[in-house]
């Protein structure tokens, strides 16, 4: 049984999740915003989910469609926008851009476009909790692509044999950029490789927050006992193009038919019926939570546009450890 307010929290963070990254959508074509964005419209409910379970100090490590997982987390919607606009205010400066978000404060340690590139850093990160004694969980989000580099297997292998407090998060959406799995995988679950490496293996409805909670809650809690690593799988879908705010099934590298079924299994909006249908959200509050929300973005996407840019001489700041 979940705590009072907990399931209409987790819908209240993927509708603000949803929202922002729809207006992020809105304001690109604007040419502002100079970076590359992922976005992860449609695959809410894993960053949600899991990060309900998080304390503020543990550690979260992510790959190039980071800003669901950055707000999960606990990071700054203002600094994330100044970020996207490449202003001095942002998380990392203004020099990141989407692809680097970074706010240690909330411990989210950084996010990188080089695929799998932060799965051994988050692993990292583990093995020096355990020799420090903090009693931190790591978790390291990846997606059905990064289990496919060398890197995800010698981490996982290293996490398993010394049972550190890691949760690997794998938000399978079926494609790595236009590839499709089942032309880059053997028919097995991508769970499945979990036990060759000694880590826990979950899987489960990654458009289902309730069971996202249910799992991200199981493995992190095993990592805090000290049990050991995990494995979940989440299958889930983007429904974006894989860089940029539009869609893109002029492509035809899926189908419509595919898109618009899980289109259909919309995890803010099933959350939304389920909801009201168990009588725990009414439709005044759902739209006092979207003004909320609009406001909080109006507020933050204000505050992006007026900051200012890095100076020229800062270019070379924080490029080099000091």
């Amino acid at each position: 049984m979940m705590p009072d307010n907990t399931r209409l929290e987790l819908f209240r963070q993927m509708l603000r999740i949803r929202l922002i990254e729809e207006r992020i959508g809105d304001l690109y074509a604007e040419q502002e915003m100079r970076c590359p964005t992922h976005l992860s419209i449609g695959q809410e409910a894993p960053p949600v989910g899991v990060s309900a379970h998080l304390r503020r100090d543990d550690l979260v490590f992510s790959g190039h469609r980071s800003h669901a997982h950055y707000l999960g987390k606990g990071g700054d919607l203002k600094a994330m926008l100044a970020e996207l606009y490449g202003r001095e205010t942002g998380c990392a400066a203004g020099k990141g851009g989407s692809q680097h978000l970074i706010d240690l404060d909330c411990g989210f340690m950084g996010s990188a476009p080089i695929l799998a590139s932060t799965i051994s850093v988050g692993v990292g990160a583990a093995w020096a909790a355990r020799l420090d004694g903090r009693d931190q969980v790591v978790v390291v989000y990846v997606g059905d692509g990064g289990t496919e580099e060398g890197t995800f297997h010698e981490a996982a292998n290293f996490a398993g044999t010394h049972k550190l407090a890691v949760v690997f998060v794998c938000e399978n959406n079926l494609y790595s950029v236009h590839s499709a799995l089942d032309v880059r995988q053997p028919e097995r679950p991508i769970h499945a490789l979990a036990p060759a490496h000694g880590l826990h293996a979950l899987h489960g409805d990654g458009n289902d927050v309730d069971a996202v909670h249910d799992l991200g809650g199981q493995a992190v809690a095993r990592a805090r006992r000290g049990e050991g690593p995990s494995l979940i799988e989440f299958a889930t879908y983007r429904w974006r193009e894989h860089c940029g705010p539009n869609e893109d099934l002029d492509l035809k590298y899926r189908s419509v038919e595919e898109f618009r079924a899980w289109q259909a299994r919309d995890p803010v909006r099933v959350y939304r019926d389920r909801l009201n249908a168990a009588g725990e959200l009414t439709a005044e509050a759902d739209k006092a939570m979207s003004a909320a929300i609009a406001a909080e973005l109006d507020e933050a996407v204000a505050f992006a546009k007026t900051s200012p840019f890095p100076a020229p001489d800062a270019l070379a700041r924080f490029v080099y450890p000091s």
